[in-house]
């Protein structure tokens, strides 16, 4: 009999841990019967616990005496705090107790410790934190939003692969159109970093489209958006401070005016909807692609119901073998690599073995 796909969850990282926490794995264990193993303070996990009725459920506590704060250097943080949640719950995946990990916990540690309880994927330099933003036809991956502010051409590379297999087999997008944020579309456009990426991308990929501008993230001119880290954090915040904004001024516009007033009970679905798509609960967390292993990191401030979406989001990562077709796309890459490199030696050493047309012997 198959073994189910059991999920860890970093019980004590997210801003109101462990409650939200607890409450979204108990929805998700309910909703979906997916295992889950809630990692660390295990007396006031049991506490939370305690509100629910758990019959039928599969879910378990495995005690962790430490934490790791969003205030913590990453790296150190991993190298001294051995005991925390999030690298006990990491520990859980490397001993095959548990298949993938979700903590709202910062987001630097999380993927520290990724990479040093399981390692990276092979031919994947850095791992890549992505997520899902709503855009006018359905969605846009968006990768790195954080993981590395500072990123070689390679990398970014790297990270459209990463964002391509994402979006075709967990998102659904079978022929994923992959751009590079950029200040425009030009190939005259952009810094050394973004051209040379180019460089090394163009004509690599068919998935890859070539310079997107910021105003593709939203349009849905294409699938996946592949920036460093410290622009995609900045894409990230000014989109979660751009829509709050928005909220807080129709709200605003709304209750100032009696016909407005009047319009909205009309519209009232179609504001309930758009709340809806702009909600990053609804898409759960933002998968972290690279490591050997499945993780998910979500918003410190997360509510129950991002916790319960991210479980869902980590048992289908799991399920659809994201990981393993990673690796079958890095090994074709490499072929791919070696075959025209071969080519290409073929074809000097013929042309230095051809005499020189015109030329008297």
């Amino acid at each position: 009999m198959k073994r189910p796909i059991v999920v860890a969850v970093d019980a004590m990282g997210g801003d109101n841990a462990p409650g939200v926490e607890v409450e979204g794995a108990v929805a998700a264990a309910r909703q979906w019967q997916i295992p889950i193993i809630l990692v660390g303070d295990s007396v006031r996990i049991e506490q939370e616990l305690n509100k629910y009725t758990l019959d039928g459920l599969d879910i378990t506590v495995r005690q962790a005496s430490e934490v790791i704060g969003m205030h913590d250097s990453a790296s150190v943080a991993v190298r001294k705090k051995k005991d925390s949640s999030i690298r006990v719950a990491f520990n859980l995946v490397k001993n095959e107790e548990a298949h993938a990990v979700v903590s709202a916990g910062n987001s630097g540690a999380t993927m520290a410790s990724g990479m040093f309880v399981l390692g990276r994927i092979k031919g994947i330099d850095r791992p890549a934190i992505a997520t899902i933003m709503p855009n006018l036809k359905d969605n846009t991956l968006v990768l790195d939003v954080g993981g590395n502010v500072d990123c070689k051409p390679q990398h970014l590379a790297q990270f459209v692969l990463m964002g391509e297999v994402y979006a075709r087999h967990i998102l659904g997008k079978p022929a994923p159109r992959v751009g590079l944020l950029s200040n425009g579309e030009e190939e005259s456009k952009g810094n050394e970093l973004t051209r040379e990426a180019h460089r090394l991308l163009k004509g690599g990929r068919p998935s890859y489209v070539g310079y997107v501008e910021g105003r593709d993230v939203f349009n849905g001119a294409v699938d996946v958006v592949v920036c460093d880290g410290f622009v995609g954090n900045v894409v990230l915040k000014l989109s979660e401070g751009l829509a709050e904004a928005i909220g807080s001024m129709l709200k605003k516009e709304i209750g100032s005016r009696f016909l407005a007033k009047l319009g909205y009970l009309l519209a009232r679905p179609a504001f309930k909807a758009f709340k809806k798509k702009l909600d990053y609960a609804e898409y759960g967390g933002a998968p972290l692609l690279g490591i050997e292993g499945t993780g998910v990191i979500c918003h410190g401030g997360s509510s129950s119901k991002a916790i319960q979406n991210a479980i869902f989001q980590a048992r289908e990562s799991v399920a659809k073998a994201i990981n393993d077709e990673l690796m079958a796309q890095l090994r074709k890459s490499a072929l791919e690599q070696e075959s025209l490199r071969d080519a290409g030696h073929a074809a000097a050493a013929l042309a230095e073995a051809e005499p020189v047309k015109g030329v008297a012997g």
